[in-house]
């Protein structure tokens, strides 16, 4: 048996476990660009929140307008009842009828105010409905992403024996460390040579003994002149 075959059992459970090793690093990134998502939700809610809050501040404001009016109102009608002489009575229904032309100003806007509540109420309701069904969507997003971290944390850990086991099979200590040493730098570590003798992994010409090397399969691991891996004959 060619001392590379059981060093491509081992690479290709190596692939197996760096692609579950990658996808446990990204989950938390994927968890956070999904909980990203509600800024925008949450900032429009917001928005609604303070415009509701505006109109009913206008709403209380005018309302304090509208009491003062009503007063003022009251204390003319007040003053007109102790007059003694027609002119100063007439003169103070004037004012009088000055005074309620502004009420019924400060009442119509007061109306007017009145009106935007429940449309900003509204509005704040849809924006928190939208952001709690967003709220909901993702956190089972995110509670599907935990099943899968924990289904892919114990299937690494079951390549992990596998590959101990397909560590031990490799009979030459040379070649299983050099593979070792490989892995960290090159990947894959343990590439075919085409027939036209060009390097899988890092595609530049090799020498023409390098083929009649592997095919004399000797025991010894042949190795790219150029980037180091580990060489096979393509099929």
């Amino acid at each position: 048996m060619s001392v590379v075959q059981p060093l491509l059992a081992l690479q290709e459970i190596d692939e197996v476990i760096r692609n579950l090793e990658k996808a446990l690093r990204d989950l938390p990134e994927r968890k956070n660009q999904e909980r990203s998502r509600l800024k925008g939700v949450s900032e429009a809610y917001t928005l609604t929140q303070s415009d509701l809050k505006i109109a009913q501040l206008n709403v209380n404001a005018i309302e304090g307008e509208v009491d003062e009016r009503k007063k003022r109102v009251q204390r003319l009608r007040d003053q007109q009842q102790s007059l003694k002489n027609n002119r100063d009575f007439q003169a103070m229904s004037r004012e009088i009828n000055l005074a309620n032309g502004d009420l019924e100003k400060q009442e119509a806007r007061l109306i007017a105010a009145l009106d935007e509540i429940n449309p900003a109420q509204a509005r704040v309701d849809a924006a928190k409905a939208k952001l709690d069904a967003e709220e909901a969507e993702i956190e089972a997003f995110i509670a599907e992403l935990d099943r899968r971290a924990a289904e892919s944390q114990a299937e690494l850990e079951r390549q992990i024996t596998l590959r101990a086991a397909a560590a031990t099979a490799v009979t030459s200590p040379q070649a299983l460390a050099m593979y070792e040493r490989l892995k960290t730098r090159r990947w894959p570590v343990v590439v075919p040579l085409s027939e036209n003798s060009v390097c899988g992994g890092c595609h530049l010409n090799q020498p023409p003994q390098t083929a009649h090397l592997i095919k004399r399969n000797d025991g010894n691991v042949v190795a790219c002149q150029m980037c180091g891996r580990i060489l096979y004959m393509a099929e």
